[in-house]
């Protein structure tokens, strides 16, 4: 076998040559066996063959569940009895029939499965059901028909993928600012316009598919092929991602498909009787710490009804890419519990699930063929190589991979060290350290950072100031320095960021506190559970100041385009804390000194005539106006150098370029 292109690229990886090419011609090979002589589009058509679906004379359901002995189709029409009117035919090794006479399913009917096995039975709701509700007393769930008089009709085209994405991560049901759980209308209506004028090019939508339990913030998946009902209908959901469509954006899914929520009524566990339906057997089908089931991935049945999924989401609500969660845990054995990744030998030692990886390989595979614009973005923490590299070089085929480093880094400065021991030499090299051949998204916080136990970049910097202090009346200097490196750090960010940048719902503009999501610790409220869009709007205080400035920043990652170019270090100054970098024609100048501010501060550059584009100290973002933005900065000759010579205060941030 050829050597792949990633180890070309990468001659660490020589070593482990052996396991990679296993790797790749295990994908290979798993493909086939999945599917035959068909295409994997073909396989992944499960969601048009099993479910509910309507015909002109009736409807006909069908259900995977090989060890139930009786399997009965419930509702109203039988009282939510086994009636032997409507128990399903086997038809074959896995799969159960029925067809129901038109008359007796109407939009908006509720049903269930009843499925009788050797030894037990159970209600169930069937594993590709499209609509899933709770009773608000019983607070019991059940599968729904959803068959609206009249089809929800597109409006606008898929938007162009963004070359580099600018992306608002984002949760309906927390985005009101009522103590609620708010809807896909109210999201579309007032948050999406928000969006838009802050100039992010992509949303990822957190939350989508159908979960028992709110304060899980989505990631305990119950009804895979269900949006959520508790923010609205599916096509409330399409509305908003097509009024998103129409404004430019693209929208994201954060799919999980890392493991399943253990209900046995709610969800897939013990479907049939037995627990391996679509899990692994034994202690590999359950995940210790999330206290939820893990997909047998080496099941051709399991990879069907996982690529369906992608199918489905994708074609249905016309999602423009994927979020994969919870990568890591898919790909380890010990889902990366308790394991620092510190050399090469960790990817290939024999802890990994191959089945899971040819499964995220072959998901990658059949996304981009449906859609060749689609980016699919892996959330990783372990680093494995390859995984956003092409399957052509020998990757897994990811778009991107989250540079979840960078957020990590930020905490661990702000927490460990005082202000005058930032080393902005470790910080450039943190900030920086991407693989060369696969592109990252980088964000200094995201939805992890602001959960309640853990704290947003704002409130570690600033803390119970941030109670009494944050109006523009009051002088405070804990204030002062929360809002000058909030700006800093989050420009720091996307100045190195590889390809893309992510912010959460609420952080630009420093939101406070923490999320809390309804739960029993907290008395069931949603007080936490929400955005105080208020704050950021109230002009008495400061939070609007870095709306603003975050709005800015976008705005010059749009228009001056610098993820084109690799950054480019002028000077790394640990004593005096100044880092200054370019990238393309723009020029980012930081000074994280507490203290000093530096005269005359001077950089070798190419000669010319450069004028500032963004400055973190300006008064619209709350700032001391300590820098001349309309002077135009000469170069002068010295030797053969061409020397810029600027004012550096302390605590700021500038961006400069050549203008003549």
């Amino acid at each position: 076998m050829d050597v792949p292109e990633l180890i070309i690229n990468d001659s660490y990886l020589e070593p482990y040559g052996p396991v990679i090419n296993e790797r790749i011609k295990k994908i290979a090979l798993k493909e086939k066996d999945l599917c035959g002589n068909a295409s994997l589009e073909d396989v992944a058509n499960g969601h048009l063959y099993y479910g509910l679906h309507k015909y002109p004379d009736c409807w006909l359901f069908r259900e995977k569940a090989p060890f139930a002995d009786e399997v009965y189709f419930a509702g109203d029409f039988s009282e939510w009895k086994a009636d032997g009117k409507y128990r399903m035919t086997k038809i074959n090794q896995w799969d159960w029939e029925l067809k129901i006479p038109a008359d007796v399913l109407n939009h908006g009917d509720l049903y269930k499965l009843i499925i009788k096995w050797n030894g037990g039975e159970g209600e169930r709701i069937p594993a590709y059901c499209r609509r899933v509700v709770q009773d608000p007393d019983t607070k019991i769930f059940s599968a729904q028909v959803w068959d609206p008089p009249e089809k929800y009709k597109w409006k606008h085209k898929h938007p162009e993928t963004p070359d580099y994405p600018l992306i608002y991560e984002a949760h309906t049901g927390m985005s009101s600012e009522e103590e609620k759980v708010a809807t896909f209308e109210e999201f579309r209506k007032t948050v999406l316009p928000g969006i838009a004028d802050a100039g992010y090019n992509m949303i990822q939508l957190m939350a989508i598919q159908e979960h028992p339990y709110y304060g899980s913030f989505g990631y305990q998946v119950s009804n895979f092929f269900a949006p959520s009902s508790r923010f609205g209908n599916p096509d409330e959901l399409k509305r908003l991602i097509d009024e998103a469509h129409g404004l430019g954006i693209g929208v994201i899914m954060d799919i999980v498909h890392s493991h399943s929520v253990n209900n046995e009524q709610e969800g897939l566990s013990r479907f049939d009787g037995t627990t391996d339906l679509y899990f692994y057997p034994g202690e590999k089908g359950y995940h210790s710490l999330w206290n939820s089931r893990c997909f047998d991935y080496g099941k051709n049945t399991v990879l069907a009804f996982l690529l369906s999924n992608c199918k489905y989401w994708l074609e249905e609500f016309r999602f423009d890419g994927f979020r994969f969660d919870g990568v890591t845990s898919m790909m380890y054995w010990d889902h990366g519990l308790g394991r620092n990744f510190t050399d090469y030998s960790c990817y290939f030692d024999g802890n990994q699930d191959e089945n899971a990886i040819a499964y995220l390989a072959l998901a990658n595979k059949l996304l981009h063929r449906l859609n060749p614009g689609i980016i699919t973005i892996a959330e990783d923490v372990s680093g494995m190589p390859g995984l956003a590299a092409p399957q052509a070089c020998g990757g897994i085929g990811f778009d991107y991979r989250m540079a979840m480093g960078v957020a990590d880094f930020w905490i661990k400065t702000i927490v460990e060290k005082p202000d005058e021991a930032w080393d902005v030499g470790d910080m450039y090299y943190e900030l920086c350290r991407k693989r060369k051949d696969e592109k990252t998204i980088s964000y200094a916080e995201s939805h992890d950072q602001a959960m309640v136990g853990d704290k947003t970049i704002i409130f570690r910097l600033v803390d119970s100031e941030m109670y009494y202090s944050m109006n523009v009346f009051c002088e405070n200097l804990i204030v002062d320095r929360g809002i000058a490196l909030h700006k800093m750090i989050r420009l720091a960010s996307i100045a190195t960021a590889g390809n893309g940048y992510l912010n959460f719902m609420g952080n630009e503009f420093g939101h406070p506190e923490w999320i809390d999501f309804p739960r029993e610790g907290n008395g069931w409220s949603y007080k936490y559970a929400r955005r105080q869009w208020s704050l950021r709007d109230d002009t008495n205080l400061r939070y609007r100041f870095l709306a603003e400035f975050d709005k800015a920043m976008i705005f010059l990652a749009r228009q001056e385009i610098f993820f084109e170019y690799d950054p480019f270090a002028l000077s790394i100054n640990n004593e005096a804390q100044v880092l200054i970098f370019k990238r393309g024609d723009t020029v980012f100048f930081f000074n994280f000194n507490p203290v000093e501010s530096f005269t005359d501060y001077a950089i070798d550059i190419d000669k010319g005539k450069y004028k500032i584009i963004l400055n973190s100290d300006s008064p619209l973002f709350n700032g001391f106006d300590r820098v001349d933005e309309n002077y135009l900065y000469p170069t002068h000759a010295y030797y053969k150098q061409h020397l810029l010579k600027v004012y550096l205060p302390s605590r700021t941030a500038f961006v400069m370029k050549k203008v003549e």
